[in-house]
């Protein structure tokens, strides 16, 4: 083959395309931005990777795993090896050992919470409760995100359809008034219908401007929350499609329940709260501590590990709580209050989501019988087009007529195109208020 400009650049994107490591770009000829082939999937992995939000919340669960080893830790008896040294300038008695003049010390001692009133068993049981809200956070995140996500790609997609339809639209006006003006050089059309024609395709114009800069902003937002470079440009790889879902209230309602992290952020809410109060109460119950310890003591640090200079000692103490002022049963008072207000939350959230639940299922409806609608006359749309272009042409129909079929047209391509993003977004609505990916899809995808 003979090298021509032509092919080298054929075979630099060829070779861009073998060793580009980023994974979702790919080269263009002669322009430095990258073009990012984007499904909905790679979206939601790549903003899984780089949101800051999951990441904090990925270090809470860290932090929540660690409370768990210190509440345990707890349960533990506390182990330390002492050493001092200490001058005495005098010594008060005399014939009477009342310590060194130089004093080497050497201790072990072991310390043991035995009881503390059940203090660190409800410390405990709040730390492993702690670390399933964090989890449960985490996936509330995750789930916000995966909305988002579907509502800015999906965005796109529906602004790159509405652009085509504007851009369809301003075609066949243009063409129509070339079509009109081949005819008033002919004098088989009037002056009125030349100026209607130019007329109509300055007036769509701004229509279309408006559909590009739609894309652009959301395209803008959608690389935001990707963490892409804004001088890169997206490719979305999926269409905007939908597939149909059979609506089951009661049976979305029940999996919500079991589902929703933000109902089971409330259930553990309750719990936590109630051990709360048990640890307010820890003040009213006794305290048990024990204690060991052996050391060696000495003048002479070469000669202070033998039984002539150990001693040890061991004993325990209890305190028993006999008033306190009241202080006792104010914390408890607030932890009760506490955990009835956790309790009148979660009934709360359990009322809004029977709300949701309805709203999806009316706006999952709603949509579809406007798809059905939309579908139903867009061929009719076009067919009355043909019409009121052949009659216009024989001279039987008029340029308002045309004028009017294209923009009818049009608005029916758009209702139809809102209306398939709109059940979209109901069903991911309705995904996010179940809280997992419940719904199952029609295996056959409905096209716009």
């Amino acid at each position: 083959m003979k090298p021509t400009a032509k092919n080298f650049g054929v075979l630099v994107l060829i070779l861009c395309g073998a060793f580009l490591s980023a994974p979702y770009g790919y080269c263009q000829e002669g322009n430095t931005n990258t073009v990012i082939g984007l499904s909905l999937d790679d979206a939601i992995n790549l903003a899984f990777k780089n949101n800051r939000d999951i990441q904090i919340q990925e270090q809470e669960v860290k932090i929540a795993r660690a409370n768990i080893l210190e509440a345990i830790g707890k349960f533990l008896p506390n182990i330390n090896l002492d050493g001092s040294y200490t001058y005495n300038d005098k010594l008060l008695a005399e014939n009477i050992f009342s310590g060194y003049s130089n004093d080497n010390l050497v201790k072990f001692s072991l310390n043991e919470s035995i009881y503390n009133g059940g203090e660190n068993i409800a410390g405990f049981k709040q730390a492993k409760l702690g670390l399933r809200v964090n989890e449960e956070t985490l996936r509330a995140r995750k789930l916000d995100i995966v909305f988002e996500i579907k509502r800015l790609y999906y965005g796109l997609l529906l602004g790159l359809e509405n652009e085509r339809i504007a851009q369809d639209l301003v075609s066949q006006a243009q063409s129509h008034y070339e079509d009109v003006k081949k005819k008033f050089e002919q004098g088989t059309s009037s002056k009125f219908d030349l100026l209607q024609s130019k007329v109509q395709v300055s007036k769509l114009m701004p229509e279309l401007i408006k559909a590009k800069n739609a894309v652009d902003l959301i395209a803008a937002q959608l690389k935001k929350i990707l963490g892409l470079k804004m001088q890169d440009s997206l490719k979305p790889q999926d269409k905007l499609l939908y597939s149909l879902i059979e609506i089951k209230e009661e049976e979305f309602l029940k999996q919500a329940y079991l589902n929703k992290p933000e109902m089971n952020l409330k259930a553990l809410g309750i719990d936590i709260k109630k051990w709360a109060i048990e640890m307010a109460k820890a003040g009213w119950r006794p305290q048990v501590n024990a204690g060991l310890s052996y050391s060696y003591r000495s003048n002479d640090p070469g000669d202070m590990f033998n039984n002539r200079h150990s001693n040890w000692n061991a004993g325990f103490s209890v305190a028993i709580p006999i008033f306190d002022g009241f202080s006792t049963k104010a914390k408890v008072d607030q932890a009760a209050s506490r955990y009835r207000e956790a309790t009148l939350e979660k009934e709360d959230l359990t009322e809004q989501i029977a709300v949701d639940i309805r709203e999806a299922c009316l706006d999952l409806k709603q949509a579809q019988a406007i798809i059905d609608s939309s579908k139903d006359n867009i061929e009719e749309a076009r067919e009355a087009l043909m019409i009121a272009g052949v009659s216009y042409d024989n001279g039987e129909g008029t340029n308002l007529d045309v004028l009017d079929a294209q923009v009818s047209l049009s608005q029916i391509e758009k209702n139809l195109s809102e209306a398939i993003y709109d059940y979209i977004m109901a069903g991911a609505f309705l995904d996010r208020t179940i809280g997992q990916g419940y719904l199952q899809e029609a295996k056959n995808e409905k096209k716009d």
